[in-house]
């Protein structure tokens, strides 16, 4: 079995959230309602019902310092509410633009969320959690 410590985990989210020198600044959360390919394509987000990718701040004001190999938000991060319906929402991405750009990394929702007209959809304070495993 081969691996990275849990030391150079942290070491590499800290490079990638809250180092604006190395990645950019802010980036984009977006919501999916497929699963993308590990190659940064098959991205299914959204679309009309003011869905929009939110701009977050790459620094660690809004990333604190990774730990236990994850990282995760220190700010609530919500969606404009919605105004028809988005569909099931099963997963979450970090992308480098607010439309098209490139997908940084993508999750899975603990439990998919069926979006609908007047709902708003928020990450809470810790729980986007990004983790290298």
């Amino acid at each position: 079995m081969s691996g990275l410590v849990d030391s150079i985990e942290n070491t590499i989210l800290d490079a990638i959230l809250g180092n604006a020198t190395y990645m950019p600044n802010p980036v984009y959360i977006g919501l999916m309602t497929a699963e993308p390919d590990d190659d940064g394509t098959g991205v299914v987000e959204p679309s009309g019902g003011a869905y929009a990718r939110i701009s977050v701040a790459n620094n660690l004001t809004q990333w604190p310092a990774a730990s236990g190999g994850q990282k995760s938000n220190a700010n609530v991060i919500q969606f404009a509410t919605a105004t028809a319906a988005w569909g099931i929402i099963t997963h979450y991405g970090i992308f480098d633009a607010v439309s098209s750009g490139n997908l940084l990394a993508f999750g899975a929702l603990d439990s998919s969320r069926d979006v609908q007209s007047s709902d708003t959809f928020s990450f809470l304070a810790t729980t986007f959690v990004v983790a290298l495993d």
